[in-house]
């Protein structure tokens, strides 16, 4: 296992910390703590994205679950924000949609086309938005909505332009070329 590899499995485990600390009321300040889990594993995913390029350690494996380890962390956080009422139950509804969908289309086109869906600058945008966003709103930042609405949109806008690129790799794919 490389370390790119690696990272993501810390951010998998930290799923199960960031819940452990959430909900455990005993716990001074488990709110906070869980988000600097939250923030941590968004590091990783910067640091494991970032060495896996540079030192040309990308993998299939990484490929598929970094993404997925990554949508996984968004929504245990959005949901458990949502039990307190951090998070509106639109903004909750709409992710788990949209991430549903991309785990979906993932799963079709690397078992149908053996193609893995790569994350582009508009999904990088959207999850870095979402980082802010959560911050913001744990800490009752005053703009913090806008922030999450932000998020929401550049997500919303990721899924178009995955859908579009993935159906041109797919029409590319399937075209006859005699």
């Amino acid at each position: 296992m490389n370390i790119p590899n690696l990272l993501t499995t810390v951010r998998f485990l930290l799923i199960g910390i960031f819940i452990y600390v959430f909900y455990n009321s005993s716990i001074e300040n488990n709110l906070i703590w869980s988000i600097v889990i939250f923030l941590i594993a968004g590091i990783t995913d910067v640091l494991d994205g970032y060495i896996a390029r540079k030192y040309d350690l990308v993998t299939n494996w990484g490929k598929i679950m970094d993404p997925f380890v990554d949508k996984l962390m968004l929504v245990v956080v959005l949901v458990s924000l949502y039990t307190l009422g951090i998070v509106p139950l639109a903004v909750l509804l709409i992710v788990l949609g949209k991430e549903l969908l991309m785990v979906l289309g993932a799963i079709f086109l690397y078992k149908n086309r053996q193609m893995v869906v790569q994350s582009n600058l508009i999904g990088k945008a959207a999850s870095a938005a979402f980082y802010v966003a959560i911050t913001a709103l744990v800490f009752k930042i005053p703009f913090a909505y806008y922030l999450l609405l932000t998020a929401v949109a550049l997500n919303l806008i990721a899924l178009v332009q995955y859908g579009i690129l993935n159906l041109r790799k797919h029409a590319n794919s399937t075209d006859d070329p005699a």
